[in-house]
């Protein structure tokens, strides 16, 4: 017997859980208000996505191919690595002051709500984090290849420090998002390790 289509629109399905996640936090979020705003049975959510933690594993994951995935592989094609840090920081600030966008992001979100009680759902969350510092470390190192980054740079820390600043403009954001509070934060982390500054904002 052949198994019957799925009668749901994934990528709509999975868009509203992640509105639902993003809005309300995994811990304040019930199935039952997932599925609401699926436009889903109980039964069906759990049929097709399994239970709370699966779907909220496959909706972070939608999110992020969508956005920080997508984000990395597209500055990663720039031909300056110096320019694709620079830029992701002021992409990264625009998208925190944007109209709507004082929710943060989903991810950081999470990792802030996660406990040490739950250590699977903290490695998920971690692994996820690991890849901008990643990314942050690729570019410093190919920059240094290339003579375009300082040399006396230890790659590793410069992204950390990369890091834990794009991590503290996404926090910020949320409770002041004052965008001479987000670029100054940038701009000093950027002219203390010798990187381009950021391109100026899009026009209104």
């Amino acid at each position: 017997m052949m198994a019957r289509p799925r009668a749901f629109d994934e990528t709509a399905v999975l868009d509203a859980a992640v509105d639902r996640f993003w809005t309300q936090g995994y811990e304040g979020t019930s199935t039952r208000e997932l599925a609401a705003s699926m436009r889903m049975t109980l039964a069906s959510v759990h049929n097709a996505f399994g239970d709370k933690r699966a779907l909220f594993r496959r909706a972070l994951n939608h999110y992020l191919d969508g956005s920080l995935r997508a984000r990395i592989a597209r500055f990663e094609a720039v031909a300056s690595p110096g320019l694709a840090i620079s830029g992701f920081l002021r992409e990264s600030i625009e998208r925190s002051l944007g109209a709507g966008c004082q929710r943060g992001c989903l991810l950081v979100n999470s990792a802030l709500e996660v406990t040490p009680a739950d250590p699977d759902m903290r490695a998920f969350l971690d692994a996820e984090l690991t890849a901008i510092e990643s990314f942050f470390r690729r570019c410093l190192v190919k920059g240094q290849a290339s003579g375009e980054i300082p040399g006396r740079l230890d790659p590793d820390d410069a992204a950390r420090l990369l890091f834990s600043t794009l991590l503290g403009i996404r926090v910020l954001a949320r409770i002041r998002p004052e965008r001479a509070l987000l670029e100054g934060a940038a701009r000093a982390a950027l002219a203390g390790l010798g990187l381009p500054a950021m391109p100026e904002p899009p026009a209104a």
